[in-house]
C-alpha cells in the first residue's frame, strides 16, 4: 500500500464492497453507529433503483442499460453527499467500479462505454475495504434482501471479479470470510479507525 493517496472531490471517501453476502451493508450501519457523526453512509445505488421499481432483466440490452444507470446514479449520489457533508468521511456502500463486473464481457470494456477509465474511478476513493462473500465459504447468502438474486456459485464468481478490479487500488484492505461475523466486524472497525486516523493513507 502507498501513502499520500488523494481522492477526487472529497478529503476521505471509503468504499465498502465485495461479493453478495459479504456483510458490507450490515457492517456500514454498525460502523456508523460505533464511530458516530464523523462519517456518513452513501447508500448503494443498485439497491435504491431496484427497490424503487427499476426493471431487472438478463436480456443483454436491458442489462447494459441498467448497469449504465447504476453507474451514473452511484457517481452522482456520491457527489451529492460530498457537497452536503463536506466535513464528514463518506462511507460508500459499493462504488462506481462495481458495475463493471456485471457488464456483459462480449460488449467490450465497461469503463469505455461510460466515458471513463478504471483508474479514474479508483481515484475517486481514498480507501477500499473488501468484504469477501460468505458464499466463498460455501454458506447460504440468503439474508432477506429482495434485490439479491444470485446463487452461491454466482456470488463466488462476482466476488472473484470484484476482488480483481478493486484490488488494483493502492489502499486496499481485504476481509476474508470468517465463521464469526462479529470478528469480521471487529476487524473492519480497526481498519476504519486506522484509515480515519491517517485520513486514507495506509
Amino acid at each position: 500500500m502507498t501513502s499520500g493517496y488523494q481522492p477526487t472531490n472529497h478529503s476521505c471517501r471509503i468504499v465498502l464492497t465485495g461479493g453478495p453476502g459479504g456483510g458490507k451493508t450490515t457492517a456500514a450501519d454498525l460502523l456508523r453507529r460505533e464511530i458516530g457523526d464523523e462519517i456518513v453512509i452513501v447508500p448503494e445505488a443498485a439497491t435504491m433503483l431496484f427497490r424503487g421499481g427499476f426493471p431487472r432483466s438478463h436480456e443483454p440490452h436491458a442489462k447494459r442499460a441498467a448497469q449504465r444507470a447504476i453507474f451514473h446514479v452511484q457517481r452522482n449520489l456520491e457527489d451529492v453527499y460530498s457537497w452536503l457533508y463536506s466535513d464528514r468521511i463518506l462511507l460508500c456502500d459499493r462504488g462506481t467500479v462495481d458495475s463493471s463486473v456485471y457488464w456483459p464481457q462480449i460488449d467490450g470494456d465497461f469503463f469505455t462505454s461510460v466515458g471513463t477509465t478504471v483508474t479514474q474511478e479508483l481515484n475517486r476513493y481514498s480507501s477500499v475495504i473488501f468484504f469477501e462473500s460468505a458464499a466463498v465459504g460455501g454458506l447460504d447468502i440468503e439474508g432477506g434482501n429482495p434485490v439479491r438474486t444470485e446463487d452461491i456459485a454466482e456470488a463466488q464468481e462476482l466476488d472473484r471479479k470484484l476482488h480483481g478490479v478493486w484490488s488494483q487500488h493502492p489502499n486496499f484492505y481485504y476481509l476474508p470470510h470468517q465463521k464469526s461475523f462479529f470478528q469480521k466486524l471487529d476487524t473492519a472497525l480497526k481498519i476504519m479507525q486506522k484509515i480515519i486516523n491517517g485520513r486514507g493513507a495506509a
